[in-house]
């Protein structure tokens, strides 16, 4: 199996994508993840495209995987808060109606590549002014397109969702899953790393 790469410092990603390979590197892509102005998903996977094609360049034969997340109200890409006060704005914003979260996954080597994207519909939990201090006041919202989590359990961030739940966590892994097995390699089942993904509405 030719080396894997994972094009992304998200912790998150790096913890989702060992549900499906044992062994990958990490090289933090350096593309600019600038907000996406026409269709989410379509933004999402030329993201993901550009960011493993920028370390693929530099690891001929390697199998790179890139990602990206954009979380969109219907009207607007919300990135990643350029501070507290945004982040506080994005999410009182965000509470209470449905959003979308388009994850766009993309695998390249050498001149091949393969993409794919996921979209899930989610829907915030109503949050006191003092529940989303609190939260912004942790970090965590600060590196988040959206400025949550849906991962946070101690933090009642999202109220529903319909669609993959590793997608909103920003690595969809049935979908990547699938792309891995068309570049000609062997990843796992996630469903036997992760509950959640037996029932998940992207398995196939």
């Amino acid at each position: 199996m030719s080396r894997v790469i994972l094009a992304s410092g998200s912790p998150r990603r790096k913890e989702l994508l060992a549900a499906l390979i044992e062994h990958f590197d990490v090289v933090v892509s350096d593309v600019p993840e600038d907000p996406v102005t026409g269709d989410p998903a379509a933004g999402a996977v030329d993201l993901a495209r550009s960011k493993a094609r920028a370390v693929a360049d530099r690891y001929p034969g390697a199998t790179v995987i890139g990602a990206d997340t954009v979380v969109h109200d219907g009207s607007r890409d919300v990135g990643k808060p350029a501070g507290t006060d945004e982040a506080r704005e994005m999410l009182s914003a965000l509470q209470g109606r449905p959003h979308r979260v388009a994850t766009g996954v993309a695998v390249l080597r050498d001149a091949d590549e393969w993409t794919a994207s996921s979209i899930a519909r989610v829907i915030l939990a109503a949050m006191s002014a003092d529940t989303i201090d609190v939260y912004v006041a942790s970090g965590r919202p600060l590196d988040k397109a959206g400025a949550y989590a849906i991962q946070d359990d101690d933090v009642p961030t999202v109220a529903s969702f319909a669609g993959c739940y590793c997608s909103v966590m920003g690595l969809p892994l049935w979908a990547l899953r699938g792309l891995l097995v068309e570049a000609g390699l062997e990843p796992r089942d996630p469903s036997q790393c992760l509950a959640r993904c037996v029932s998940c509405p992207d398995r196939p």
